[in-house]
């Protein structure tokens, strides 16, 4: 049986609480590989221990982040908080998906005889893009749009309670992030080849990059909006 240093505050409290408390520490956790967003209800111990970490190691180097200036999003109303997803995180992956999908297309043409991985790569970038899409369209049409409603005293929509469409986007949100973790280990990480040209290494950064924007956009969706409107932690 392993034993846990109860000293640790952090060990027994929720991932995304943890983040949203202080964002900084959503990097040590990405390093780790711990999943903070889709996963932001288990507690630390749980997450460590799961991953095969010493989590005591890991409670100590999450304590010891130092708090540091961020957008702040992590304490915004609801309603705010919805105009800050879409302005910042919907916005984005609007833009960057399409050609995200183009450049994987392009780099697994020029260099996937030798680099067979980046048939999975394009695949999978392919994938998130047609994922995704859908899933921000429903967002911006039925969610967000309730969520304002809810803010101004709303209670009953044509779906029953806001639980019910918060419930399907969080499993979307699962997806997703199982198919980043695939797109994580089909690049090594996101580690280019030695002989990997430059268009190479500007797809492996603008991956790493998205899987960072989309934590971070589902952490806010899943572990602060989506608990703000339904009173609950989940997961649902």
């Amino acid at each position: 049986m392993t034993t846990i240093d109860a000293s640790h505050g952090s060990l027994d409290r929720p991932l995304g609480e943890l983040v949203a408390e202080r964002p900084a520490r959503a990097r040590v956790l990405e390093r780790l590989g711990i999943d903070y967003c889709c996963q932001g209800h288990r507690t630390l111990a749980e997450a460590t221990l799961e991953a095969g970490l010493d989590p005591v190691a890991v409670a100590a180097e999450v304590d010891a982040v130092v708090a540091e200036v961020d957008d702040g999003a992590d304490r915004l109303e609801p309603t705010a908080l919805v105009d800050h997803i879409v302005a910042t995180h919907h916005r984005y992956l609007d833009e960057e998906l399409p050609l995200l999908v183009a450049l994987a297309e392009k780099v697994r043409d020029v260099h996937g005889s030798r680099h067979p991985e980046l048939e999975r790569v394009a695949a999978l970038v392919t994938e998130i893009r047609d994922d995704l899409v859908p899933h921000l369209a429903k967002e911006e049409t039925v969610l967000f749009p309730a969520i304002r409603e809810w803010a101004d005293g709303q209670r009953t929509f044509p779906f029953g309670s806001l639980a019910n469409p918060v419930r399907v986007m969080m499993l979307e949100h699962d997806r997703a992030g199982e198919l980043l973790r695939d797109l994580r280990e089909a690049t090594a990480g996101y580690q280019p080849p030695s002989d990997g040209c430059a268009s190479y290494q500007m797809l492996y950064q603008r991956l790493e990059h998205l899987e960072a924007d989309t934590h971070r956009h589902v952490h806010l969706e899943n572990n602060v909006l989506f608990r703000a409107v339904t009173g609950e932690a989940g997961p649902w």
